[in-house]
């Protein structure tokens, strides 16, 4: 999951060289962009942080320690969530300083934060290659789920995303994305992630997977793989790949069950039909703790008929499923408008009454352009950004 207003203060693709002195504040949303500690980014070392178990004990043994040094490693960084080597205090101090001459941590903390009124906040984190990613945080009672990104922009240009409007502009290491939940000031409150910030997690399928296997290994944060839910619009061969491998919930974005309707929406149906996911789909169980949705914007006058509704039902008939109906937020310069809530209701209830559990999702954060659909790092020029 938009041409920004001039409220935005955004420094989005300054060099980060200079992000470190910008203490901007224009409204009650941001508080201010943040002083970053540069030298976790551009110091020429590797980087311990995304690193799986069996990579850690091999920088152990490449430099000359223990084996089980390796699995001391993966306790500090994913248990600890530790910001120095040196604070790896169970480590002797040669191999500490062995180990702090080629590496380091890999913690970026964020340089820009805003709040909205209802509690959600977006975090702006710096790349490895020097671009940013956007993050949000949602809480919501007893409950707090982050949205993350796995790249910056995304290729499937999905005609109402502002994320596909900003283009692609690369993929984002594992380090990357594991950051967003390591640097995160709320992360101990954390109860469930979703992969539905920017990008297309099929497209960088390795490394959202090595990600996920750090997230739920007993040696990484132990998480149940059914508080972490990755989205997909179908990537051919790659969501197949998802589901042999990964036990996490899916999501599917599907935003209308006529394909050559999905077509105009989503590029991406020539190349993996929703009839086509939905046939594989079939060939797994859900039935049992893994879970699988349907994402579904609805668009006044487009794909919120009944028509579209009784279409749905017989696409997935037969699958263990639920339906997850979503508010469009406007983005410039595409003629999509929002469906009135009366008629999302209705749509919401026929798709229950005939069998496909179906909610409306609550919209959070879009008074910061954090809602879905609206996330965007894309170059800004205002006039903060001369400052």
């Amino acid at each position: 999951m938009v041409a920004l207003p001039a409220e935005r203060i955004c420094a989005f693709f300054r060099p980060l060289s200079q992000l470190n002195i910008l203490t901007l504040q224009r409204n009650e949303h941001r508080i201010l962009l943040l002083e970053t500690p540069l030298n976790q980014m551009n110091s020429g070392k590797k980087m311990l942080l995304g690193l799986t178990l069996v990579e850690l004990k091999t920088v152990a043994g490449q430099l000359g320690m223990p084996a089980f040094t390796g699995k001391q490693m993966a306790a500090w960084l994913y248990k600890q969530h530790v910001e120095e080597i040196d604070g790896m205090t169970n480590l002797s101090k040669n191999n500490r300083a062995l180990l702090a001459e080629a590496y380091e941590i890999g913690c970026a903390k964020h340089v820009d934060a805003q709040y909205s009124k209802d509690g959600t906040i977006k975090y702006l984190f710096p790349t490895e290659n020097g671009r940013f990613v956007e993050t949000v945080y949602i809480p919501d009672r007893d409950r707090a789920t982050l949205c993350v990104s796995c790249q910056v922009g995304c290729k499937m240009n999905c005609l109402f995303c502002q994320t596909g409007k900003q283009g692609f502009e690369g993929s984002l290491t594992v380090r990357d994305i594991l950051n967003q939940i390591y640097a995160l000031p709320e992360r101990e409150t954390l109860t469930n992630i979703v992969f539905m910030g920017q990008g297309e997690p099929m497209d960088n399928l390795d490394h959202v997977l090595k990600a996920t296997e750090i997230l739920t290994a007993d040696y990484g944060y132990a998480w149940s793989p059914k508080r972490i839910t990755v989205s997909s619009v179908g990537v051919r061969g790659k969501l197949k790949r998802f589901l042999d491998e990964s036990d996490c919930h899916v999501a599917i974005s599907m935003h209308s069950p006529l394909p050559e309707q999905r077509a105009l929406l989503m590029p991406a149906e020539k190349a993996m039909s929703i009839e086509e996911i939905v046939d594989l789909l079939h060939q797994y169980d859900f039935s049992h703790q893994r879970r699988l949705s349907f994402e579904y914007i609805l668009f006044g006058g487009i794909n919120d008929s009944m028509t579209h509704a009784r279409a749905i039902v017989r696409l997935l008939d037969g699958l263990d499923c639920r339906m997850n109906l979503i508010r469009f937020h406007q983005i410039p310069n595409v003629n999509l408008q929002g469906t009135d809530e009366k008629r999302m209701e209705s749509f919401r209830d026929y798709l229950t009454a005939h069998g496909i559990f179906t909610t409306i999702r609550a919209s959070r954060g879009q008074d910061i352009f954090a809602a879905c659909g609206l996330l965007s790092t894309a170059k800004q020029t205002t006039d903060e950004r001369k400052t």
